[in-house]
């Protein structure tokens, strides 16, 4: 007589939330970081409220998301990075083959436009967190060889270049995160998340529109030079 494995069964679980195309979407919708309204991911999604309403208490359930309300509006976002790092792992299994293709010209762009840059929940992805990736690694601020870890001087240059580091918290700080645009890993953790931050707030990096998209401003480029040694706008080149 066989035993059923507790673990199977919350894996299970877990996999039945994600496998609902409705549901999906709301993941990697959310995966910019900010907190949706209902409104906002049921017209992201193509569904009626009601529909979303019963999708969205399913993922609040099951832990993928934490809710809020502000009077009438009902607020979401991912739980936490671990569960943005899963959507986006298993996003970037998904063969590009399959990905539909762009059917106008504003689609065009805005995928070109993700591409280039964007944001993977609290730290940077595509073309420019590679980029930043390799100049950290080329300076000996990273290592890539047995694995992500900031190296001494990159826990150092963390510190000089005003960019705080959390040191005490539990996250690791810094994690592969593979991209799936580059098929490459980008870093994550808390040195991938302090990074966004600080390019946010001091204006080296704006959001492109409402989505996760984001650009180098011309003072990110000066600093992204003065800092790690990066010329030109390697961001903007493909392949």
């Amino acid at each position: 007589m066989s035993t059923e494995n507790p673990q199977a069964a919350a894996l299970a679980a877990l996999a039945g939330l994600i496998a609902d195309r409705t549901r999906a979407a709301c993941l990697l919708a959310l995966l910019d970081g900010r907190a949706w309204t209902a409104g906002e991911l049921a017209r992201h999604a193509g569904v009626a409220a009601s529909t979303l309403s019963e999708h969205l208490g399913k993922l609040v359930a099951g832990g993928l998301l934490t809710e809020e309300r502000q009077g009438r509006h009902r607020y979401v976002r991912l739980a936490d990075a671990r569960v943005a790092q899963v959507v986006e792992d298993l996003a970037a299994q998904v063969p590009a083959a399959v990905r539909r293709p762009a059917r106008t010209l504003r689609e065009a762009s805005a995928g070109a436009a993700m591409a280039r840059g964007r944001t993977c929940y609290d730290h940077f992805a595509g073309r420019l967190g590679i980029v930043l990736t390799d100049a950290l690694t080329r300076r000996g601020l990273l290592r890539q060889d047995t694995g992500f870890a900031l190296t001494d001087a990159g826990v150092e240059w963390f510190g000089t270049a005003g960019v705080p580091l959390d040191l005490g918290g539990r996250r690791p700080l810094a994690r592969a995160c593979l991209d799936w645009t580059e098929r490459r890993p980008h870093l994550a953790g808390a040195a991938g998340a302090a990074l966004c931050r600080r390019a946010l707030e001091a204006g080296w990096c704006v959001r492109v529109g409402s989505g996760r998209a984001v650009t180098v401003t011309p003072s990110g480029e000066r600093v992204f030079s003065d800092l790690l040694g990066i010329s030109g706008r390697p961001w903007l080149e493909t392949g």
